[in-house]
């Protein structure tokens, strides 16, 4: 602990800086925040913040009301990243990296009328955790008396070079009653296409289903990963699941998360983190597939210092930690309160799965 704390008496922890007037107090603490090295986390102080947006706040980030760290923040507005939160050297060396490493492009407009992609050549897939990672994307027309009821007429799936793996219009199952042309662009006409210009919804999830599963050069099969915003309610419309340890989604991960805990859209997290807008008129999942894949690229790289709970997380297959699994166990109790908040802060394990681990 940091010579100030020590001489009144708290102790302070090492993550959030919180302070605490009994060491049993501080433990108690490091065993229900769950912080980590893999908490976003302020380039200026180094404190731990449990979400980007918790970040954002405490640097006056993006237009923030109330910078919640003034010193972070003189800093942050002088040679700080609005994208990534990164803090540089010189305002120059910011700016180069602005513009030359961490501001996307957007991606080109796909028309409407361009039904059938259908770019089946797995060369191009990328590498990744497990097997690769292929993005998934579902544009959703209305069913039922109101219109209410979400049923999928379009389906994407890109890869991480951004090239279309699986593109199709679907024919919902249930009659159409409201196509949502201002968002969707999609008209009667795009669903009344003949056989192999319109799949059904079981054709579309056979061969969604079939991409994700990769064979290796020894004949055994290895799955992909699926990346996506809002997953299971795209995979509830082609009706089938996804194994949740290879589901990478964007709408669910906590560092993207609202510090309310609610998920953020994805036109926000993209144009927040990656730096341009979607979703501005007629919508193409392939243009959604792009931001959740780019926004889990730019998770994924991130490096992290490895602590002593990710050890049992390297394998082919990750299970993100139960709400259970805790390095703070009372009987260790005595143990651990004569430890100092640092080797608190080491042990600590997050309580989900960081994507840094599928790079």
């Amino acid at each position: 602990m940091d010579s100030s704390s020590e001489a009144h008496g708290r102790h302070k922890c090492a993550a959030c800086f919180r302070q605490f007037n009994r060491m049993e107090h501080l433990v108690e603490h490091m065993r229900t925040a769950r912080h980590s090295s893999h908490d976003p986390r302020c380039l200026v102080c180094l404190k731990h913040c449990r979400s980007f947006e918790a970040l954002r706040d405490h640097l006056g980030a993006g237009g923030s009301s109330l910078p919640k760290a003034a010193h972070c923040a003189t800093v942050f507005a002088a040679r700080g990243c609005s994208l990534c939160l990164g803090v540089f050297p010189s305002a120059a060396r910011h700016s180069e990296h602005y513009h030359a490493e961490c501001k996307q492009s957007r991606t080109p407009t796909i028309s409407i009328s361009m039904s059938r992609l259908h770019i089946t050549s797995s060369s191009h897939r990328g590498g990744g955790g497990g097997g690769g990672a292929l993005a998934l994307g579902c544009k959703m027309v209305g069913a039922g008396s109101d219109g209410s009821l979400d049923v999928c007429a379009r389906v994407c799936l890109v890869d991480e070079r951004e090239n279309v793996v699986y593109e199709t219009f679907v024919k919902p199952p249930i009659p159409v009653t409201q196509y949502r042309y201002e968002r969707t662009g999609i008209r009667p006409e795009h669903l009344r296409g003949g056989a192999g210009v319109v799949a059904t919804v079981k054709q579309a999830q056979e061969r969604v289903q079939e991409l994700l599963r990769v064979r290796t050069s020894g004949g055994r099969g290895r799955a992909m990963l699926l990346v996506g915003h809002g997953l299971d309610h795209d995979l509830a419309a082609l009706g089938f699941d996804y194994p949740a340890h290879l589901k990478r989604d964007t709408a669910q991960y906590p560092p993207l998360m609202k510090t309310s805990k609610l998920s953020n859209s994805l036109k926000f997290l993209t144009y927040t983190y990656l730096g341009y807008e979607i979703q501005t008129g007629h919508q193409h999942p392939y243009e959604d597939c792009v931001a959740a894949m780019r926004l889990y690229q730019r998770m994924r790289a991130q490096r992290h210092r490895r602590g002593e709970g990710d050890a049992a997380a390297d394998g082919a297959f990750h299970q993100a930690p139960s709400a259970d699994s805790n390095a703070f166990p009372a009987w260790r109790q005595r143990e651990l309160e004569r430890m100092t908040p640092e080797e608190l802060l080491q042990l600590s394990t997050p309580d989900y799965y960081c994507w840094c681990l599928d790079g």
